[in-house]
């Protein structure tokens, strides 16, 4: 076939296949064009999941009526000037109305403050109308109707009409916690799905907006989020770590006010939050990265949900050491939805934390499977961290189990327990029962404290101390080992060589594509090197960070501390249990055992008297 020009019709098309992949793109393409224009209100309406009807509404600047034209063209845009890399608004391409149009039936009604009469233009499947005179109020309307009428092809691939509901419900949401200020509704053929009324444009409307749009428990259950690195700020509000949803589609990340779902992002929350949560639990987020808009390249994807940044370790480190920073600062906090678990557990007998971590699996006796680690070298590195153990008791199971009491079950106080106590987080320790909890009361509460649960905690936490206080212990290799590997991935491990020294694994160049390993972390004890150095050239050819080696070794650690801490079945004597209790209020994290189930649960005292019909 000879070389030949496309026309401008299937030009369009092939734009609308990158451009517009379902309704919800529509939505979002025009919702964002709204935004720009600084309007105040935005309305959206729908039909058949937004294959039928999509209409934007909005009180925003308008278009004059000569460029009425120029706006279903293509690569026409008023919010770009000559430098690329300065995008300050939310589209840019020029590409989305031409791309709708030639797919559609679009019609777009507008009217600016100076015009005394409002404008309106036509495109069906790519065939553009002249302008003409039309009734409208300041701003503009857009109305797409029979999407994709013009390709039906591509109607075999659109999911059902409430799938497609729900994907734009999802995108307006996102755009709107972005926009506090700006008034979003959003309405289906036969109602109105939501009214998300303005609020403040500062911290708390921001965090007013937020819970609009994901429920009022999330402010209960959230930390503020401020932080900044060099040219970066990051602000937003985070989850406690025991409430937590069973997927990541609550985590809103948000780069210069342009909603984004970038993987750097999703992989530094995760991170964060790598030894609080269980590995299918999420946390939920809103996070807003502020920086200057040449350090980020938003045109590397055409629905433009995609950036890349030019230094990104630095925004993967502010990520990650912001939200440990805030979760350590926030000190011992359980999900408020734990006594309403607690409450329906009393009342029918079901879970007790439906929206937290115990909610993902039935319990067992295990706590997570141990890595292949040699009994010598478990032994060796558990006797060389003891130091770092907490103190408020003798860690050694043998050292407790000598000279033990009766069980505190019998007890229902005693007399040594100061009485401040319960004025603390977690109260005075008032019964042990089933030799495994810990029953504690403060002045407005009860708790229940897995004393197993709890101590792993506390164990962990000073091992993950000693790990990054010092240097981690290394074993020489008998034989060191040769890993082939390519050219590119043998680089990035020399060029991070020195990271790996510290946590205990040595490694240099071996001539091209190769590298010698010539140590290994002793608290791995026998492993695959070349597997293990493999595993880690992936990370760094994905993510620039070493972080691969740390988390292993943080496992190592969360196994020595499971099998180090204070037993089920263990009686404790009072002062045991308080000062176990007084450790997990000094302890950041302690909410939540190695494996991110709670290590506590608290119910009000007016939550106790309304299961008695006193309230």
């Amino acid at each position: 076939m000879p070389i030949h020009q496309l026309s401008e019709t299937m030009i369009n098309q092939i734009a609308a296949g990158e451009v517009i992949e379902r309704p919800a793109s529509v939505v979002k393409e025009l919702v964002e064009n709204a935004l720009d224009a600084g309007a105040s209100r935005v309305e959206v309406v729908t039909a058949g999941g937004g294959l039928n009807l999509i209409r934007v509404s909005d009180d925003g600047a308008g278009i004059p009526q000569p460029e009425l034209q120029l706006a279903v063209a293509r690569h026409c845009t008023s919010k770009l000037n000559h430098d690329i890399h300065d995008i300050r608004s939310l589209g840019f391409r020029g590409e989305a109305l031409p791309s709708i149009g030639s797919v559609s039936k679009l019609t777009i009604r507008s009217r600016t403050d100076q015009s005394d009469s409002a404008a309106e233009i036509l495109v069906d499947g790519g065939r553009v109308s002249s302008t003409r005179p039309a009734a409208a109020n300041r701003g503009t309307m857009v109305e797409v109707r029979d999407l994709f009428f013009a390709t039906p092809a591509r109607l075999k691939f659109m999911k059902g009409e409430r799938a497609e509901s729900s994907a734009i419900s999802d995108v307006v949401k996102r755009i709107a916690i972005a926009f506090p200020a700006v008034r979003f509704s959003l309405s289906g053929s036969d109602r109105t799905l939501f009214d998300l009324q303005a609020t403040a444009d500062h911290a708390e409307g921001s965090l007013a907006r937020v819970a609009q749009v994901m429920g009022s428990e999330f402010p209960d259950n959230a930390i503020a989020i401020d932080a900044g690195r060099e040219r970066v700020t990051l602000s937003g509000h985070v989850s406690i770590p025991s409430y937590t949803r069973a997927n990541a589609l609550q985590q809103y990340a948000y780069v210069n006010g342009r909603p984004v779902r970038d993987k750097l992002i999703a992989s530094a929350i995760r991170g964060a939050y790598a030894d609080v949560l269980p590995r299918d639990r999420h946390a939920v987020t809103v996070l807003f990265l502020t920086l200057d808009p040449a350090d980020v390249d938003v045109n590397v994807h055409p629905a433009k949900a995609d950036v890349r940044f030019r230094d990104p370790g630095l925004v993967r480190g502010l990520i990650v050491g912001a939200i440990r920073e805030a979760l350590a600062n926030a000190g011992i906090r359980p999900a408020s939805t734990g006594a309403a678990g607690m409450l329906g557990a009393f009342r029918t007998g079901g879970p007790a934390w439906p929206h937290g971590p115990a909610s993902a699996g039935p319990r067992t006796s295990g706590y997570g499977h141990r890595p292949a680690t040699s009994p010598a070298a478990f032994e060796a590195w558990h006797a060389a961290q003891r130091p770092f153990e907490p103190g408020f008791a003798e860690p050694r199971q043998a050292d407790f189990d000598a000279g033990a009491v009766e069980s505190a079950d019998t007890r229902a106080g005693f007399s040594e327990t100061p009485v401040d106590f319960d004025r603390l987080a977690l109260g005075a320790a008032r019964a042990q029962v089933h030799g495994n909890y810990i029953v504690s009361q403060t002045q407005e509460s009860l708790i229940i404290v897995d004393q197993h649960a709890a101590h792993e905690r506390l164990v962990y936490e000073a091992l993950k101390q000693a790990l990054e206080s010092r240097d981690v212990p290394a074993q020489m290799l008998l034989l060191p080992e040769i890993v082939d590997l390519p050219e590119d991935d043998a680089e990035r491990l020399a060029l991070h060589a020195e990271t790996f020294r510290r946590f205990g694994l040595g490694l240099e160049r071996f001539g091209p594509g190769a590298v010698i390993v010539r140590e290994t972390p002793s608290m791995l004890g026998e492993t695959d090197v070349a597997q293990l150095v493999r595993d880690l050239a992936d990370e760094l050819a994905d993510t620039d960070t070493a972080e691969a080696l740390k988390a292993r070794l943080d496992r190592v650690a969360s196994t020595m501390a499971c099998h180090g801490s204070v037993r089920s079945g263990r009686l404790m004597k009072p002062e045991e249990m308080n000062a176990l209790l007084r450790q997990m209020e000094a302890t950041p994290g302690s909410a939540t055992c190695n494996h991110g189930r709670p290590t506590y649960i608290e119910l009000k005292l007016s939550d106790i008297e309304r299961l008695f019909g006193r309230r």
